[in-house]
């Protein structure tokens, strides 16, 4: 009997634990306030101001503006960078990861400290520093000459998409990689060892052992990326200087808004309206991977 109601007395208190307790008292509720209050002033109230001025003229004039031709030029050249720099960085993180995780060798700090150096440099030095490189005036020039003179193409690496493209995945590098990182530590090493001495192959201890315990790292880190991606203005600005051909949604929105017309104005709005949306689809796409993630745990 005894048993039964401490059975009982563990079960209810893991549901209230799980339920957490409400706020009680005048100090919880006052902070519970200012953070409702922080929250809806810094994030809600903005949110909402764009799009009530991107529809303010009304949905032709909101049409023609997603519609132009530098809008959809620079939604391509968004996606673009984003979808390259989301696969570079998926493959070299789960690589990093994977290395620094599984096995001890000289100078596994300085790789680890390497790949943060993109939370600490500002995104404008790595586009000055693309420039430099790869300008005209850059050292890796006349190596891009000789390379394009052997295969025949005229491909730039700065004031053109590849350039984008390059800065983009400079700036979301470190996102797959440090979500792996701590999941793949705490996973350790014996499963994989167990998995090689029962004769698995590498490919194989990777897609039965090591994949299905990081499946939901790896999408919050690929997700972390592509927002990112989406918003990258900085370095992609001192790479991007054609309108029309080289521009993203953050520098098509900085254009229209620096004209100072009225008209532009509300196409910048407009613009910037597709940037929210796409921030909303990331943001509902990483509760669902937090979700499901928790779920399986």
């Amino acid at each position: 009997m005894k048993k039964e109601i401490v059975v009982k007395e563990k079960a209810s208190n893991q549901k209230e634990g799980k339920r957490g307790t409400k706020p009680h008292g005048l100090v919880p509720c006052l902070l519970l306030g200012v953070g409702v209050l922080f929250f809806l002033i810094m994030l809600v109230f903005p949110l909402a101001e764009v799009i009530y001025r991107s529809l303010k003229e009304g949905l032709e004039v909101y049409g023609a503006a997603i519609m132009a031709e530098n809008t959809l030029s620079a939604l391509k050249v968004t996606l673009i960078a984003t979808i390259i720099a989301v696969l570079v960085n998926t493959f070299f993180g789960l690589c990093a990861s994977w290395c620094l995780t599984k096995f001890d060798f000289r100078g596994k700090n300085i790789l680890s400290t390497l790949i943060d150096i993109p939370f600490s440099v500002s995104p404008v030095i790595a586009g000055l520093a693309y420039l430099m490189v790869f300008g005209r005036m850059g050292w890796a020039t006349p190596y891009v000459e000789k390379i394009n003179e052997f295969l025949g193409t005229d491909i730039a690496l700065v004031f053109s998409v590849p350039g984008v493209v390059l800065a983009t995945i400079f700036v979301t590098f470190p996102f797959v990689s440090r979500e792996l990182i701590p999941v793949m530590q705490a996973q350790g090493t014996a499963e994989e060892e167990a998995a090689v001495m029962l004769g698995a192959k590498g490919s194989t201890v990777f897609r039965k052992v090591t994949f299905p315990h990081i499946k939901w790292a790896l999408l919050y880190g690929i997700i972390l990326c592509a927002a990112r991606a989406f918003g990258e203005f900085g370095a992609v600005y001192a790479v991007s200087k054609a309108r029309g051909k080289t521009f993203t949604l953050p520098l098509e929105v900085d254009a229209l808004y620096m004209a100072g017309s009225a008209e532009s104005i509300t196409q910048a709005f407009a613009v910037s309206s597709l940037l929210v949306l796409l921030s909303i689809i990331i943001l509902v796409l990483k509760q669902i991977v937090e979700y499901r993630g928790k779920r399986e745990l």
